[in-house]
């Protein structure tokens, strides 16, 4: 067994689970930390996209009783159906752009230079969104949103399928622009992010089992693993975070991660592309 290939696969668990759910780009962080350790090949790209399954399980367990109550009350109860259909109806353009354009995205953006460019851009729009005073926001939580609600949040979320955009900031972002408080945003952004990363992780694996063989299992299950862990802390702290302080922090962070890598690259100090 190559300990060494399992400790990468860890760190880029724990990367991926600190990243997916704050609004600073998991997929972004993973292309440079994987260019960075050497673990950037075709089959690492199916394990970065795999491991996201272990980030939603914590999302699952943070979650568990509203999920849990939702499945339930569907036979029995309007709300529930309502929520269920608008988690549907947000899932379904990502769906239909993923098979559309993934292809083509994967195959020219997937670049540092890309990730660095959209980590500056998505800072100054974090920063533009924040500015808005929250009154007004006229959607207080999850089940007061409308299917056409849904269906806005999720068209936003597809511009995640650029690298450096982040899913969870172009949601939890988005949501807030077009009326949802930063709680509902949060929120319907983890609800969202279940069937979606799920999806994907499942089409991926799917789409390239020629590349995989049961030697890859143990990497795979380390990367879960360390992916699962360091999500469950991130989540429970961002909800409480957010409780009490806005996403600029994470803007300042996004336009200076950015740059760094901009510049490093450019003179060559470090050598992100494979």
């Amino acid at each position: 067994m190559d300990i060494v290939l399992l400790v990468k696969a860890a760190l880029m668990g724990v990367v991926e689970g600190l990243t997916e759910f704050l609004p600073i780009s998991s997929t972004g962080h993973l292309i440079l930390a994987g260019a960075l350790l050497g673990f950037d090949d075709d089959k690492a790209k199916v394990f970065d996209i795999a491991i996201q399954t272990g980030a939603i399980f914590a999302v699952v367990l943070v979650y568990w009783q509203k999920i849990r109550d939702t499945v339930v009350a569907l036979p029995t109860h309007p709300r529930a159906r309502r929520f269920a259909f608008n988690v549907l109806v947000g899932f379904l353009p990502a769906v239909v752009l993923g098979l559309l354009f993934g292809k083509f995205i994967k195959a020219h953006l997937f670049t540092p230079e890309v990730v660095a460019s959209t980590f500056i851009l998505g800072g100054f729009v974090i920063l533009w969104a924040e500015r808005r005073p929250q009154s007004d926001a006229h959607i207080q939580n999850v089940d007061s949103m409308t299917p056409l609600d849904a269906l806005k949040v999720g068209l936003v979320q597809c511009l995640a399928m650029v690298p450096g955009t982040s899913r969870s900031g172009a949601t939890i972002i988005g949501g807030m622009l077009l009326g949802l408080s930063r709680k509902a945003a949060t929120d319907f952004s983890f609800f969202l992010a279940i069937p979606t990363l799920i999806g994907a992780g499942a089409y991926s694996l799917y789409k390239e089992r020629a590349l995989l063989s049961m030697a890859d299992l143990p990497v795979f299950l380390v990367g879960l693993l360390f992916s699962f862990v360091s999500a469950w802390i991130c989540v429970r702290w961002l909800l409480r975070y957010i409780s009490t302080h806005s996403f600029v922090v994470f803007a300042w962070y996004r336009i200076a991660f950015g740059i760094v890598v901009l510049v490093t690259a450019w003179t060559g100090a470090v050598r992100w592309a494979a």
